[in-house]
């Protein structure tokens, strides 16, 4: 499908140039041939790995994939993390006390946290933060450190930051997704009966929370999560475009600029294969999370 938007040669070549060059230009990177067998091309690479070469960077369009994938997973980590440690905790609170005056400000904050944009979000976020107070850089990834041979701007006080602004950004959405799962969880678990008994026990509060409520509403969020945490890796586009984070977004947004193919559909086959791990490793999970599936599995 992608074959048919535009011509990457007229990004390639200089407007200028004589027809004998663009044409040269378009056999080289085998644009000349019809769209079947192009495809059919496409298909004998893909079954080596070779998902072919970037027309701009002229290097395999794979490897700049791995290449910028450790910043988005960075980038995707840092906001999940911050979803789970910000939204839990309130989304417990707001269905414990569902009529207090602090669960109505958190459930509004989570309708906020849904309807605005990103893009302007963002925006505000550096206007504030970065050009009026001065607090936070606006854009980059910022300086890179080496730990146990893996190489982040985790392990820099300069990239960290770097990543206050942008993974605050991307979090925000899945805070007031945490919020909302946890406040119904709660909700639902706290009136049936084993809660009742272990009230009517005399356990503390904090007990109860920890060790009967707590595991009983995961269930469904590590679930949510796991699939969201695939989003935050393939939809990251906007956040990283606006602070420039070098990333996957940033990349597969300049690809599609550029009308540079085997990028973009290097990309969408490394979503494609995210996803599906990313499912297998939910249904691995649901077995140390859930003792039913365990007992159920020995059956």
């Amino acid at each position: 499908m992608i074959n048919f938007v535009g011509d990457p040669v007229d990004m390639l070549v200089n407007p200028e140039s004589l027809p004998e060059e663009i044409e040269r230009v378009r056999k080289d990177f085998g644009l000349d041939q019809p769209v079947h067998v192009q495809y059919w091309k496409f298909l004998q690479g893909a079954m080596n790995g070779n998902l072919g070469n970037s027309f701009i960077f002229g290097r395999p369009a794979l490897a700049l994939i791995v290449e910028r994938f450790p910043a988005t997973l960075e980038l995707a980590t840092c906001a999940l993390i911050i979803a789970i440690i910000v939204g839990l905790p309130l989304g417990i609170f707001a269905g414990l006390k569902p009529n207090s005056f602090g669960t109505r400000i958190i459930m509004s904050s989570s309708v906020l946290g849904i309807s605005i944009p990103t893009f302007w979000l963002g925006l505000m976020m550096i206007i504030v933060f970065s050009v009026f107070l001065g607090w936070l850089p606006v854009s980059g990834r910022g300086e890179i450190g080496s730990f146990l041979g893996i190489q982040s701007s985790l392990f820099t006080f300069d990239g960290l930051i770097h990543l206050i602004l942008p993974a605050t950004n991307l979090a925000l959405f899945k805070i007031a997704m945490v919020i909302r799962l946890a406040r119904a969880g709660t909700e639902e678990v706290m009136s049936l009966d084993f809660i009742k008994f272990a009230r009517a026990r005399g356990l503390p509060s904090q007990r109860i929370v920890r060790f009967h409520l707590l595991p009983n509403i995961l269930i469904p969020i590590v679930t949510v999560l796991a699939i969201e945490f695939g989003t935050l890796i393939a939809f990251a586009t906007v956040t990283e475009t606006i602070f420039a984070w070098p990333g996957l977004g940033k990349l597969v947004i300049d690809a599609i600029i550029n009308l540079d193919r085997p990028i973009v559909v290097a990309y969408l086959m490394f979503v494609v294969t995210l996803f599906l791990i990313l499912n297998l490793i939910v249904d691995i999970m649901y077995a140390f999370l859930d003792p039913r599936v365990r007992v159920q599995g020995e059956d």
